[in-house]
């Protein structure tokens, strides 16, 4: 059963929603632990004085921002405290927006929202005002000391709140080196048509379920082979050959054949001209002739 990490109420306009607060995801990175490859111990962990080599205890750590090469500018715990966002309870709406609007990338973690003591009937009406406007809406909320912006949206019959980054935190993709415009690579019709064509020939509804993480999974089975006392063996790896140069329709064509041979989809034939009542009738073929002599 999952546990609730935080109380507090959604707020739009007069309106107060208590609300518990859920993490929508539970990760499953396999983690693993250094040990000492002799003994087989586990190796802890320890501040050292970088200088010094000496261990320091924790209560002798403070905190330094770095502004130059070794150079620190040290900032103690009620200075911080002093600038931490008020500690209130309180989902705050400052806007709804449309879903489209909003680009994934400014996602961060998800969490569900369920309705908490007495806000059940509040929690369903805000839910179904947002299901039948399409908005979602924009809202600070105080985390663990920290502000968060957050975007909360209805997910069936659950509200869902995902913290989001800040638009400064994203980095703008056209500092990016050796991204080509429009302007500096041409594509042909045939070309861009035949990747339509592949395109939609790979389209289908998102059914998450589809997709696993294959190399946890061999990971995991892995460890239980050796576990069980298995002796497992690498192979080396085989050198990689050097492709040759791709040519870009022909590899089209192949990827377009061969999801259509796994899908059991033909390629659409030309259906044949069909000739008008109105239409012309066939020039007869004309033969050339040799002119009589005589």
């Amino acid at each position: 059963m999952a546990r609730s990490i935080w109380t507090g109420a959604i707020s739009f306009g007069l309106v107060t929603v208590p609300v518990k607060l859920y993490s929508a995801v539970q990760k499953k990175t396999v983690r693993f632990n250094q040990l000492n490859s002799t003994t087989g111990n586990r190796i802890a962990q320890k501040r050292v004085d970088a200088v010094t080599g000496e261990e320091v205890g924790f209560e002798e750590l403070v905190k330094g921002y770095e502004i130059a090469p070794d150079r620190y500018v040290v900032v103690s715990p009620d200075e911080l405290d002093a600038l931490d966002p008020a500690k209130t309870r309180t989902i705050d709406i400052e806007d709804f927006v449309e879903l489209s609007d909003i680009d994934p990338i400014f996602y961060d973690h998800p969490y569900y929202l369920a309705p908490g003591p007495g806000g059940t009937k509040p929690y369903r009406l805000l839910l179904e005002a947002m299901e039948a406007t399409g908005k979602v809406g924009i809202a600070r909320v105080v985390i663990r000391s920290k502000e968060a912006l957050v975007a909360i949206r209805p997910m069936g019959d659950v509200l869902a709140m995902a913290t989001m980054l800040f638009a400064d935190e994203v980095v703008d993709p056209a500092k990016l080196d050796d991204v080509p415009s429009a302007e500096d690579v041409e594509t042909t019709e045939r070309e861009l048509s035949i990747a339509k064509q592949l395109v939609e020939s790979l389209a289908g509804p998102f059914e998450p379920e589809r997709y696993k993480d294959a190399y946890r999974e061999q990971v995991l089975a892995l460890i239980e082979r050796k576990a069980a006392g298995e002796d497992v063996r690498v192979a080396e790896p085989a050198p990689a050959a050097a492709a040759p140069a791709p040519d870009l329709m022909a590899a089209l064509k192949a990827s377009l054949d061969a999801v259509r041979e796994e899908r059991g989809t033909a390629a659409p034939k030309k259906a044949p001209r069909k000739r008008g009542t109105g239409d012309a009738p066939a020039a007869p073929k004309r033969t050339r002739s040799k002119a009589k002599t005589g």
